[in-house]
């Protein structure tokens, strides 16, 4: 008897706790949100010259047909239109990765849940194998568009020492990373959208601290060509705000007061330290859909990073019951699309996050 106590315990610690931001605080009018979300394998049913995507064609290994691709697209938009009507407003910008391309993008925008918000994109063709890419969706209401980079993935310049020798070097490809330059109410923004490389085979630790390195290298030349510039960083990192890519070489910190000019406040930390997560795997919840903003965003004049949580957090987790499986083995973890190479319909494998800036 005591021993299904406990285990029913840890199952609903398990569905429960994690990914749940808490009581949310309402958005103010003259507030932005700025989120991030991995929409999981956002492919057309159409082969793209150059790139492995043949098993999301309708004779490929998914069955990947207009049906499902229509379903994929329903459930990415009910999920952003559900961010909105919590929020009382559409996000200024949303980062995504997993996109195949523009189309896929264009499809989105269209989508009858979300075409009120009249979203723009900003998106590069990128090298991985795959054909996924990273893309910027803003709302031009809010947001005025300046400038845009697609900032690709070298070794060259780096100080750290990597596991991979020069020929390995020469050969791998994953995505490059966006930067996109505009205003939001009349201040200079500058916000970086990236999916660094992944973790299978229990690898990448040094790629993915190279990712941030660049990342941060080219945030760095941006405050010194716009000074007082605010920055935003998202992505699907693949690894949690502690590792070594966002707390060393992002230089990720967990509170406002630790941080400083050269320095990012990494809101997410601290809830990933109280037990919050957007993805589960073997049963352990991370955030690796991490969002950082810049001394100037953290604790400048003007727009700032404000508190969206009455638990004192900066950052949401969202996620929604439909977003969630709600019975079987993977029970309290994200509805994705697929489960164990079957089709089941959901939605993603990552909760969306975001942050709200506001005066």
């Amino acid at each position: 008897m005591k021993r299904f106590v406990y285990a029913f315990l840890i199952l609903l610690l398990f569905s429960t706790s994690a990914g749940t931001a808490g009581a949310q605080r309402k958005v103010s009018k003259d507030s932005y949100v700025i989120g991030f979300y991995n929409l999981e394998n956002l492919f057309d049913t159409y082969h793209d010259e150059g790139k492995n995507d043949y098993e999301f064609l309708p004779d490929g290994t998914n069955k990947w047909t207009q049906a499902k691709y229509e379903k994929k697209l329903h459930n990415m938009a009910t999920v952003i239109r559900a961010m909105a009507d919590d929020n009382h407003c559409y996000h200024t910008l949303l980062g995504v990765s997993e996109v195949e391309n523009r189309h896929v993008l264009e499809d989105l925008v269209n989508q009858p849940e979300i075409a009120g918000a009249d979203y723009q994109i900003v998106h590069y063709d990128g090298p991985d194998r795959r054909g996924v890419d990273v893309a910027l969706l803003y709302k031009p209401e809010n947001f005025k568009f300046e400038a845009s980079e697609s900032i690709p993935f070298t070794f060259e310049g780096s100080s750290i020492e990597f596991s991979m020798n020069k020929e390995q070097q020469a050969d791998f490809r994953t995505r490059d990373i966006l930067m996109v330059r505009g205003l939001i109410d009349g201040e200079e923004f500058a916000v970086f959208v990236a999916h660094l490389p992944s973790r299978i085979g229990g690898k990448g630790g040094d790629l993915r601290s190279r990712g941030a390195e660049i990342i941060y290298n080219r945030a760095m030349e941006l405050e010194k060509e716009y000074p007082g510039i605010k920055i935003v960083v998202m992505g699907d990192m693949n690894d949690n705000p502690t590792d070594e890519s966002m707390a060393v070489y992002m230089h990720g910190k967990e509170k406002i007061s630790e941080v400083g000019p050269v320095d990012f406040f990494s809101p997410f930390l601290s809830m990933l330290k109280a037990g919050y997560g957007s993805l589960a795997y073997r049963g352990e919840w991370n955030i690796y859909d991490i969002i950082l903003v810049n001394d100037s965003l953290a604790k400048g004049k003007g727009l700032d990073i404000i508190k969206i949580n009455k638990k004192g957090f900066y950052g949401r987790v969202f996620k929604k019951p439909f977003m969630t499986q709600q019975s079987g083995p993977y029970k309290g973890t994200p509805f994705r699309t697929f489960s164990n190479g079957t089709f089941i319909g959901g939605y993603s494998d990552h909760y969306p996050t975001y942050i709200v800036v506001g005066k």
